[in-house]
């Protein structure tokens, strides 16, 4: 009995040998089919595109890839825009807005803002380049303004006994610092900087609402409207649903009956799937030294 050979093992490891193989050729298939699939929705009638921005703006790329393939796309004759974010970083919600505009001119294509529960700072920014803006009543909105937060360390860091060591070239190279008290000059460099930044956020809304740059520095406070407000202030220009927003988009795309409506293809990534399991119950914070501008509701 002793010298028996141990064979229990071998069926366990086929099994889990098999196991592997196939989820290596399911995920390898996945790939296979994002790279060669067809925009197969893109042919045929006429349609109104849905494109979502949700969340958080970080960054400006899946937005604008998305509002460039519908704006090049025959078959689509209008946009929604589905805004559900209280803003983000100032440069990705430019980067969206621009890409509006270009859509707008390039292709002669009607593109609506529809407002979810907020659409506020730089959610407000994008739609604020759209043709016409819808809002529910109680949407949040507006919060014109512009924001960066900085934290001071020096204190704790006294505590436990650290001292923070820097080597600069450049008297304001490390302005913002988080381990030492910010300068009267400092503090005033900064607010030229967001000077700046809110002029352009207000100076982009008055374009794009077809207001007067005095009547909108007035409501650039950073304060929240609801949508029912906002509309009182010619911000948003009727109140209405997510199927409001399509009805009108179709009108003006000149689409007869009920609206085929099209969004796009979400493409499997490995990546987003590992993120979303393995960080998605994490909170993410940013460097406390780290400087930069946002068109964000601070809430």
């Amino acid at each position: 009995m002793a010298n028996e050979p141990e064979t229990t093992g071998i069926p366990r490891r086929k099994t889990r040998r098999l196991l592997l193989w196939v989820l290596g050729i399911t995920v390898v298939l996945i790939l296979f089919v994002n790279l060669l699939e067809m925009d197969f929705d893109l042919l045929g009638d006429d349609r109104v595109a849905l494109v979502r921005v949700e969340g958080v703006i970080l960054d400006a790329q899946q937005t604008v890839s998305e509002l460039k393939k519908f704006g090049d796309a025959p078959s689509v004759k209008a946009i929604v825009l589905r805004i559900d974010s209280p803003g983000g970083g100032v440069v990705p919600s430019q980067e969206i807005h621009d890409a509006i505009k270009q859509v707008r001119a390039k292709n002669n294509k009607a593109i609506i803002a529809s407002m979810g529960s907020v659409a506020a700072s730089g959610g407000y920014y994008i739609a604020a380049a759209t043709d016409r803006i819808l809002a529910n009543p109680g949407t949040l909105t507006g919060s014109i303004g512009v924001i960066m937060e900085l934290a001071n360390l020096e204190g704790l860091l006294k505590k436990i006994g650290v001292e923070s060591v820097v080597v600069k070239a450049g008297r304001h190279k490390d302005v913002g610092s988080p381990f030492r008290q910010m300068s009267e000059e400092e503090r005033r460099l900064l607010q030229a900087v967001m000077d700046d930044v809110h002029q352009q956020f207000i100076e982009a809304v008055a374009e794009g609402r077809s207001l007067q740059i005095a009547d909108v520095t007035l409501l650039a406070d950073g304060r929240l409207f609801t949508g029912r407000q906002a509309k009182e202030f010619k911000l948003v220009d009727e109140l209405g649903d997510l199927d409001d927003a399509i009805k009108l988009a179709a009108d003006l795309g000149g689409i007869e009956g009920e609206p085929k409506v099209i969004e796009p293809h979400r493409r499997f990534s490995l990546r987003d799937l590992l993120e979303s399991r393995l960080l998605g119950g994490l909170p993410r914070f940013d460097w406390p030294g780290s400087v930069g501008l946002k068109y964000l509701v601070a809430f």
